[in-house]
């Protein structure tokens, strides 16, 4: 028995959408799609990475994977219902879960617990149904905002004052920029990256200022995604600054000149008494160098007393009944025994209670530019009870009883607690110095609303307060405590 077909038009178009295309018209066909715009999560945070699938389904009896570039790099995988951990990742075991809330609308999503910076970079979300599967792409932006800026001024270099500005604990690499005090940029002379164990970065970038009227600078780090930034400024007063020799000046013009217009023997003259000169630049010079830190002293102490220095001198009707003042009315020291029944003001502080004894200077200051230096000594230095403070406040400050030394108190001091040397701001911030000053240098700008201070051992700058608003009169303040502490106006 034989079976002939005839085909005509109509049945060959029948035949072809039925037999040889099933698949179209049906209704398990889907798309995977993901966010169109990057999902960002802080270090340590925690964060989802969505995908749903179009048009909306069910997804409850599919095969949900999310991983990283390879298809084996799981971060989680979701089948038979249930979670599957064999094939994931081990560093995302325990710390992603799926988020099913609206799996039966075919929306879903990984949560996943404290990004680290390793966790940066692209995704893929992987939905399987029978033979059909689908993928789709997203991006993760970790994001660190570190710590600092930190501004150190390190000493002279170069005709200027070299400062480097540090950061640490940034991801991605953050931009690094310097500005003076009108808000234009500066260039980098140097800029060092480094990441640590964990993938952060730890920046230090270096500046020369040489330009004494552009003493105060600004350092900021911005994460270049966010485009947040932190910022630092640093003031230098201008005795800091290296006076430069006219004598290189003259020599660098003069001796091409020289070299062009004299005759022969006018040029062997010429030589012999530049030899001599050469070689006695070339002594100075190395003497300078081997003594940089002293040269440096040296030159703050001509110049500051011609531009800034006040005759500081201490008022004795603001101190307090256990301090013994000079003839001089220079020095100030604690008693060496107080009586167990005097009445002493209290000062809590970090959770512990100090006597504070002060005493103001007689200088009041409303206006300009002013510097003054002080030693200091704590006897045995860290010796439990021993305390000493410098720096300024406002003449109507309350020091009877108990108070503290905070900005919002009117008081910006620095001060040394048993050998630990930490500027008073509103959370008492501990510096890491490289050399304990003995002799401080307390420079107050008052038009700018700045008041810095720097060892004077090795021409370092200890810390600044920067953009304060004055009122009123400013006293320099001392406060001491602990038998042998004593302090000294220079």
């Amino acid at each position: 028995v034989g079976l002939i077909l005839v085909f005509t038009p109509a049945i060959c178009s029948t035949f072809l959408c039925v037999i040889l295309f099933p698949a179209l018209g049906r209704d398990d066909t889907f798309m995977v799609i993901g966010p169109s715009e990057p999902i960002v999560a802080m270090l340590g945070a925690d964060a989802v990475l969505p995908c749903h699938v179009s048009p909306a389904m069910s997804v409850e009896n599919m095969e949900l994977r999310w991983f990283r570039s390879q298809f084996s790099e799981a971060v989680y995988v979701y089948q038979d219902g249930m979670e599957q951990v064999a094939e994931q990742l081990v560093d995302f075991k325990g710390q992603a879960e799926l988020v099913k809330d609206y799996i039966t609308e075919g929306r879903v999503g990984v949560r996943i617990y404290s990004f680290r910076a390793s966790d940066n970079g692209m995704y893929k979300c992987f939905f399987k149904k029978d033979s059909d599967f689908e993928e789709a792409s997203l991006e993760l932006k970790v994001i660190g905002l570190g710590s600092g800026p930190l501004i150190l001024m390190v000493g002279p270099e170069g005709g200027g004052i070299r400062v480097i500005c540090t950061g640490k604990g940034w991801f991605p690499q953050p931009e690094v920029q310097w500005k003076d005090e009108r808000g234009e940029e500066i260039p980098s002379i140097s800029e060092d990256e480094t990441q640590d164990d964990d993938g952060l970065f730890q920046m230090e970038a270096s500046l020369i200022v040489t330009d004494s009227t552009k003493g105060k600078v600004s350092c900021s780090m911005k994460n270049p995604f966010l485009g947040e930034e932190q910022v630092e400024t640093i003031s230098i007063p201008e005795p800091f600054f290296p006076r430069t020799s006219p004598w290189k000046a003259a020599f660098g013009v003069t001796l091409p000149i020289l070299g062009t217009l004299l005759g022969a023997v006018l040029f062997l003259v010429w030589r012999e008494r530049q030899e001599k000169k050469r070689a006695w630049q070339a002594e100075k010079e190395k003497e300078k160098e081997s003594k940089a830190k002293e040269s440096l002293k040296a030159e703050l102490d001509w110049r500051k007393a011609n531009l800034y220095a006040a005759a500081v001198s201490l008022a004795p009707d603001t101190a307090h009944p256990n301090l013994i003042l000079s003839q001089s009315r220079r020095q100030v020291s604690c008693i060496e025994n107080v009586p167990q029944n005097c009445d002493i003001p209290m000062y809590q502080g970090q959770g512990s209670s100090e006597t504070i004894c002060s005493v103001l200077g007689q200088e009041h200051f409303t206006t300009g530019r002013h510097y003054w230096e002080v030693e200091v000594n704590m006897g045995t230095e860290g010796r439990p009870g021993t305390r000493w403070a410098v720096g300024v406040c406002s003449d109507t400050v309350k020091r009877q009883g108990w108070f503290i030394e905070k900005p919002e108190k009117n008081f910006w001091v620095v001060a040394c607690n048993e050998g630990k040397i930490e500027a008073l701001t509103s959370k008492s911030e501990s510096l890491s110095l490289k050399q304990h000053p003995h002799r401080i240098g307390v420079f107050l700008d008052w038009e700018a609303g700045d008041l810095s201070f720097y060892n004077m051992i090795d021409g370092s700058h200890i810390y600044s307060f920067t953009e304060i608003t004055f009122c009123g009169n400013l006293c320099p303040y001392f406060s001491l405590q602990g038998p042998g502490t004593s302090v000294t106006i220079c």
